[in-house]
């Protein structure tokens, strides 16, 4: 049996009739940079997020750039956040010339530990990123307190959690601004490259938009540099398709973890593999993620050689990356973080998937572990 890690042409053909149908009247009209259906998009974010705006962005990296940007971080800062994550997180503080400082995970959830925050703010601290990893929230309502009474930004790193609660608040309406990726593996994902910042301020809104064109209002006029940060009103259009299907994906993935979780208890497996951890809201499964004592890699390639496919998110933590050392982090700093890295496997949770690819995949884990 082959189990892809994500099977994107198994949802397209679900929805394929919509998406020509939009690329086609895109095609005709020619209108292909911003635009009616970037603006679309846009309102339909907002109100599916919760927040008063929503600016459609080039990528979640660019997203999360232009939010450090309209929030004036830069050079002399701090930004708190979190060392187990995507590259684009620590990356952009690093390139609007602010100083990452690192907060280790929870073991739980593996979103950042609200409660080691508050050693790591100083003088210089003027922003927090907490990270939504793989589809749940982290604990905000802590984030939430330490940033009003130290007067710092919040921007959520959301990319991989569109529709995620925490106590019923949505992902990216809880900071100042909520980041989010289209990258086409996301729950949400374009035909290519896309993101969006999501806002409830007037005042942020207006800078958005204004940093998302080179910074000029009006056009050709500049008072602030910006970037060329616009998204496409293809991927925007196809999006849009994509949205109105997003809590029906949702709903499948979930069901998914639930079966998961009966397989594995099962197959007497729940006792000596972690499973995801359900915390304060609804987990929208961008991954499904299991943590293995021993043996993570052995069990990978097994499970490669049977046609399932797996992928680890992420092998090296952002202190242990060589363009972070600059930082002065090494080995050990962020044992938890380390011990994610080393032990955890993103295992197929698409909404595609049947019961027998699901049954077959824990069959083989337990194969492996019986071995």
């Amino acid at each position: 049996m082959n189990v892809p890690l994500l099977d994107l042409k198994a949802q397209y053909r679900t929805i394929k009739d919509e998406v020509l149908a939009v690329t086609q009247e895109l095609y005709e009209n020619q209108r292909f940079i911003l635009g009616p259906e970037v603006e679309k998009l846009e309102e339909e974010v907002a109100r599916y997020c919760h927040t008063e705006y929503a600016v459609g962005v080039s990528s979640g990296t660019d997203a999360l750039l232009i939010s450090l940007m309209a929030a004036g971080i830069g050079p002399g800062d701090e930004v708190i956040t979190s060392p187990y994550t995507f590259f684009a997180t620590v990356g952009s503080i690093a390139r609007v010339g602010a100083t990452p400082v690192f907060v280790d995970i929870r073991e739980d959830t593996y979103n950042i530990d609200p409660q080691a925050i508050s050693d790591k703010i100083t003088e210089r601290t003027k922003a927090i990123i907490p990270v939504h990893l793989y589809g749940q929230c982290c604990d905000m309502d802590p984030i939430l307190e330490l940033a009003q009474v130290h007067d710092l930004v919040v921007i959520e790193d959301a990319a991989q959690a569109i529709g995620a609660e925490y106590k019923d608040k949505r992902a990216g309406s809880m900071g100042d601004m909520g980041c989010f990726s289209f990258f086409p593996s996301k729950n949400l994902g374009a035909f290519g490259d896309g993101g969006m910042v999501t806002t409830s301020s007037d005042i942020l809104y207006k800078k958005l938009k204004i940093l998302r064109v080179h910074g000029s209002d009006p056009k050709y006029y500049h008072k602030v540099i910006g970037g060329n940060f616009r998204l496409d009103a293809l991927q925007a259009a196809i999006l849009r398709v994509k949205l109105a299907h997003l809590d029906q994906w949702t709903t499948a993935r979930r069901s998914n973890a639930r079966r998961y979780r009966e397989l594995f208890s099962n197959e007497g497996l729940d006792t000596s593999i972690m499973l995801p951890a359900e915390k304060n809201g609804r987990h929208i499964y961008n991954q499904f993620i299991i943590a293995v004592e021993s043996r993570r890699d052995e069990l990978r390639e097994f499970l490669n050689e049977a046609g399932i496919g797996t992928e680890v998110y992420y092998p090296v933590p952002m202190h242990l990356q060589p363009c972070f050392e600059y930082l002065n982090a090494g080995k050990g700093d962020f044992a938890k973080a380390e011990a994610a890295a080393e032990k955890t496997l993103a295992l197929p949770i698409y909404s595609e998937l049947t019961d027998e690819q699901l049954a077959y995949v824990v069959r083989k884990i337990k194969t492996f572990y019986s071995s």
